[in-house]
């Protein structure tokens, strides 16, 4: 029987971790903490498909033209395909088992207009889709949790993986209750991490995506892609503690942005894009707001009370809970915030990286998205992700035996103590917090080659200290560790970004403000002896 270990319990994780136990492999799931807490129960706004009750004139194809082009065709046609042609698969699995979508009268499938997209084809479970698909993959775990198929393992954390001669056998992980790091051996390794959102500090995810095994495996030879490629959602709303999102299913029900000249209301959007311009691209309105140069609003007050509590009551709870708004009422203030990455680790069209028995699936991985991705996309991706993953790991030839890393795992334990022992001026979360300054200055919508050389200077000297950065007896000593694999990733996502002299989906280049053919192709970056190697890839762009 192989033995798969998967890093991350979210939505792309338990899909893989359900789909290999089918097959008949014994998975092990390892995440900080439950399901329930992953970013994945935050997805509200709805999951892609064409299915066979689709919107007249809407097809499989169409949803695939949509996407390559919402990605400004340099997503993988290849990979595009399977993902939409695999849309109502998925919808009618997660029906299976027990997900419930919103439905009319006629028990025919609710529908929303999302950004970019020429039809409705958004499926959705009221105000909490996230979390309804969350609920239903839990339950469908436990079947095989029941039968010894799946164990989960919690307060546990990806230290690094155990490659020899570019193939893993597994990964070192650090078990928090234990304070000690422990080798898993596994006939294949796979990342379910999600996004980046840590590099920034506060967006509109959770800080616990924080990049390091993405940039931990980017420094033991994994090729990263598309690193550049940060969508910045147009409506936020800021609090304290994080940029709240306001879901795309506000404009997708008619909701309008303006700003106000005098008393007199400016709608931007119409104006310059005409009657669907409140739904261009997330990458479009985003750079619009900013260029509006004054405090913007969504408006959705002049809409029934019943249709707001009926379709978007997340939202109108969220604006009372934490911006003390009447959104039935009065306008919404918004601003752009991060909120996905296009860009991670780069995989094949079967998900595994260029390590081989190395997998990557959902946020972490980069294959679908192209340089922008289509709202109601995310959840798709996810859930094909980790099919596909599960699929080509059990039609390939397990490891007969492991190697036993003594040395590797001897020589990690003892620079982990010597962090726990180190002393000096420089603590971890300081570092952290300069970085997400650093990332939201010079990794912003509009940039320059001036801005991000700065950027690249700041991350260099956060590198520079990163080794005298003394154990913060605060925070977990995970948190400690993983700097350094963060600000290897934020110094690569500058390298990506300063690489494409051009403006393309969610890349904007103030000094390059022009699409070029010339970059009509992936960016591929590799780390080698301490050195950032990038490559413009055609093939990868059009093929995966």
């Amino acid at each position: 029987m192989k033995d798969i270990l998967i890093i991350g319990n979210g939505i792309s994780g338990m899909m893989c971790a359900i789909r290999c136990a089918g097959r008949g492999m014994h998975v092990r799931l390892i995440a900080p903490g439950p399901s329930e807490q992953s970013q994945s129960v935050m997805a509200a706004g709805g999951i892609n498909a064409v299915t066979a009750e689709h919107e007249e004139g809407d097809s499989v194809r169409c949803h695939i033209e949509d996407t390559l082009k919402g990605g400004a065709y340099i997503a993988g046609k290849n990979a595009v395909e399977g993902l939409c042609s695999h849309g109502e698969e998925i919808i009618r699995f997660l029906e299976k088992i027990g997900t419930v979508f919103s439905v009319d009268e006629n028990d025919r499938p609710l529908l929303r207009a999302f950004g970019g997209q020429s039809h409705k084809r958004t499926h959705y479970c009221g105000a909490s889709t996230g979390k309804q698909i969350v609920s239903a993959l839990i339950m469908e775990a436990r079947r095989f949790e029941a039968a010894g198929m799946i164990s989960r393992s919690m307060r546990q954390y990806f230290h690094s993986a155990l490659i020899e001669d570019s193939v893993c056998h597994g990964a070192l992980i650090y078990d928090e209750t234990k304070r000690k790091l422990e080798p898993v051996y596994a006939d294949a390794l796979v990342i379910a991490t999600g996004g980046q959102n840590c590099l920034f500090g506060k967006t509109t995810g959770s800080t616990k995506c924080d990049g390091y095994a993405v940039g931990k495996l980017f420094m033991q030879g994994a090729v990263l892609k598309n690193l550049e490629f940060i969508q910045y959602h147009p409506t936020t709303l800021e609090t304290s503690q994080k940029r709240m999102l306001i879901s795309e299913s506000v404009r997708g029900e008619g909701g309008r942005l303006f700003y106000l000249d005098g008393d007199k209301r400016i709608y931007f959007m119409e104006d310059k894009y005409g009657k669907g311009g409140n739904l261009m691209t997330r990458d479009i309105v985003s750079r619009e707001i900013v260029a509006a140069g004054r405090e913007v609003f969504l408006d959705i007050s002049f809409l029934d009370k019943g249709l707001i509590d009926r379709k978007i009551p997340e939202v109108r709870d969220l604006c009372a809970k934490y911006g003390g708004l009447d959104i039935t009422k009065e306008p919404i203030p918004v601003a752009p915030s991060v909120h996905f990455f296009m860009g991670g680790l780069a995989v094949h069209k079967d998900h595994e990286t260029n390590i081989g028995n190395l997998y990557a699936i959902g946020e972490c991985a980069s294959m679908y998205h192209g340089a922008n991705r289509l709202g109601g996309n995310s959840l798709l991706a996810a859930l094909y992700s980790g099919m596909i993953a599960a699929k080509a790991i059990s039609e390939k030839s397990s490891c007969s035996s492991h190697p036993e890393f003594r040395d590797l795992i001897a020589q990690e334990q003892r620079i982990f103590d010597d962090m726990i022992e180190a002393k000096s001026p420089f603590a971890v979360m300081h570092i952290r917090d300069m970085l997400a300054d650093t990332m939201r200055a010079h990794m912003s919508i509009v940039r320059s080659e001036k801005s991000l050389v700065r950027g690249m200077e700041d991350v260099r000297y956060y590198l520079s200290v990163v080794d005298r950065i003394h154990y913060d007896a605060s925070v977990s000593a995970y948190t400690n560790y993983s700097i350094k694999g963060i600000l290897t990733l934020a110094l690569a996502t500058f390298a990506c970004a300063r690489a494409r002299k051009e403006s393309r989906g969610a890349h904007y280049r103030g000094d390059y403000p022009e699409m070029s053919k010339a970059y009509e192709a992936a960016t591929l970056i590799s780390y080698e002896n301490g050195e950032y190697r990038i490559l413009m890839d055609r093939e990868k762009a059009y093929e995966d």
